[in-house]
Order: structure tokens, then sequence, then C-alpha cells
């Protein structure tokens, strides 16, 4: 698959369903579908999803919240993993954050998440701490920034 064949839109009410089938593939702690139908009227929230086909193959989503972005979730059908398509979404709402002059990105990582980790180490993303037990399961995360000073 050509990541040219993907389309990068807003996430609307006809994706809902399948963002919460690729949440629950995904992601330990998946949203239920009314929070994340809740999210399209959301005015701090902004999420994108990539599709072929009309098939939505993975999403990402980002509340703006006094200047600074915070990554809510960032997930791929496994399916269609290993190409490009996570990048590509993260690329997108970093795009989208720097023309809507929001300089400072967060998310919170699985510590056990390398591939994760290594894909927003490589856009950029640095490091900056550690919140212990943050997940149901115990788990670490990793606190990640991207600050457009760093590049």
């Amino acid at each position: 698959m050509s990541n040219s064949d993907i389309i990068l839109c807003k996430m609307q009410s006809k994706h809902v369903d399948a963002v919460y089938e690729i949440s629950k593939k995904s992601l330990k702690e998946a949203w239920d579908k009314n929070s994340i139908n809740a999210e399209l009227n959301n005015p701090l929230a902004s999420y994108l999803v990539a599709i072929k086909n009309d098939v939505v193959l993975g999403f990402v989503g980002i509340w703006i919240i006094a200047g600074e972005g915070n990554i809510t979730n960032v997930a791929v059908d496994p399916t269609f993993r290993g190409l490009g398509i996570g990048k590509l979404l993260m690329q997108s709402i970093l795009e989208n954050c720097i023309n809507e002059n929001v300089d400072s990105i967060t998310l919170e990582v699985r510590k056990s998440n390398l591939i994760a980790q290594n894909l927003y180490e490589s856009l950029g993303f640095k490091n900056e701490g550690v919140r212990k037990k943050f997940y149901p399961d115990k788990e670490d995360a990793i606190i990640m920034w991207y600050r457009r000073c760093n590049l």
C-alpha cells in the first residue's frame, strides 16, 4: 500500500465506530464509543483519521489547552501496522499544531512500547520524565515532549 493512496481527514460521526474498533484492538485503555463520539463536540479536541477506500486505517487525537497540545490517542489497525500510517498521522497533527502556533506538544507512552517511543523520537519528541504507575495495570508512562525549539 502506498501512503499516497491514504487520505487524512478530520474525524466525523461516520468514523466513530471504526475508531472505536481500532481503539479496542490497539489500546489497553480503549475509550468507549460515547467518549469517542463526545470528542466530535469538544472544542479543545482535534482528531484525524487515515482512510483508504472508505476504510479507516488509524487515527490520532489531540487536545489543545492554553496553547499546548496533548496527544490523547494514536492507533493504527493491527492489519495495517508497519506501513508508516502512524508516522503519517503524527506528522499531520504536528503540522496542524505548527500552523495553529502550538509550539509544545506532550504525550504519555507505555514504558514497554518501544516501537511508539522510537516513532515519537524520530519526529522530534524528547523523553522528559516518567509518570510512575500511570496506567490501570500500574505500568509507568514515559512523558515525551515536542518543542519546536528542540529542532
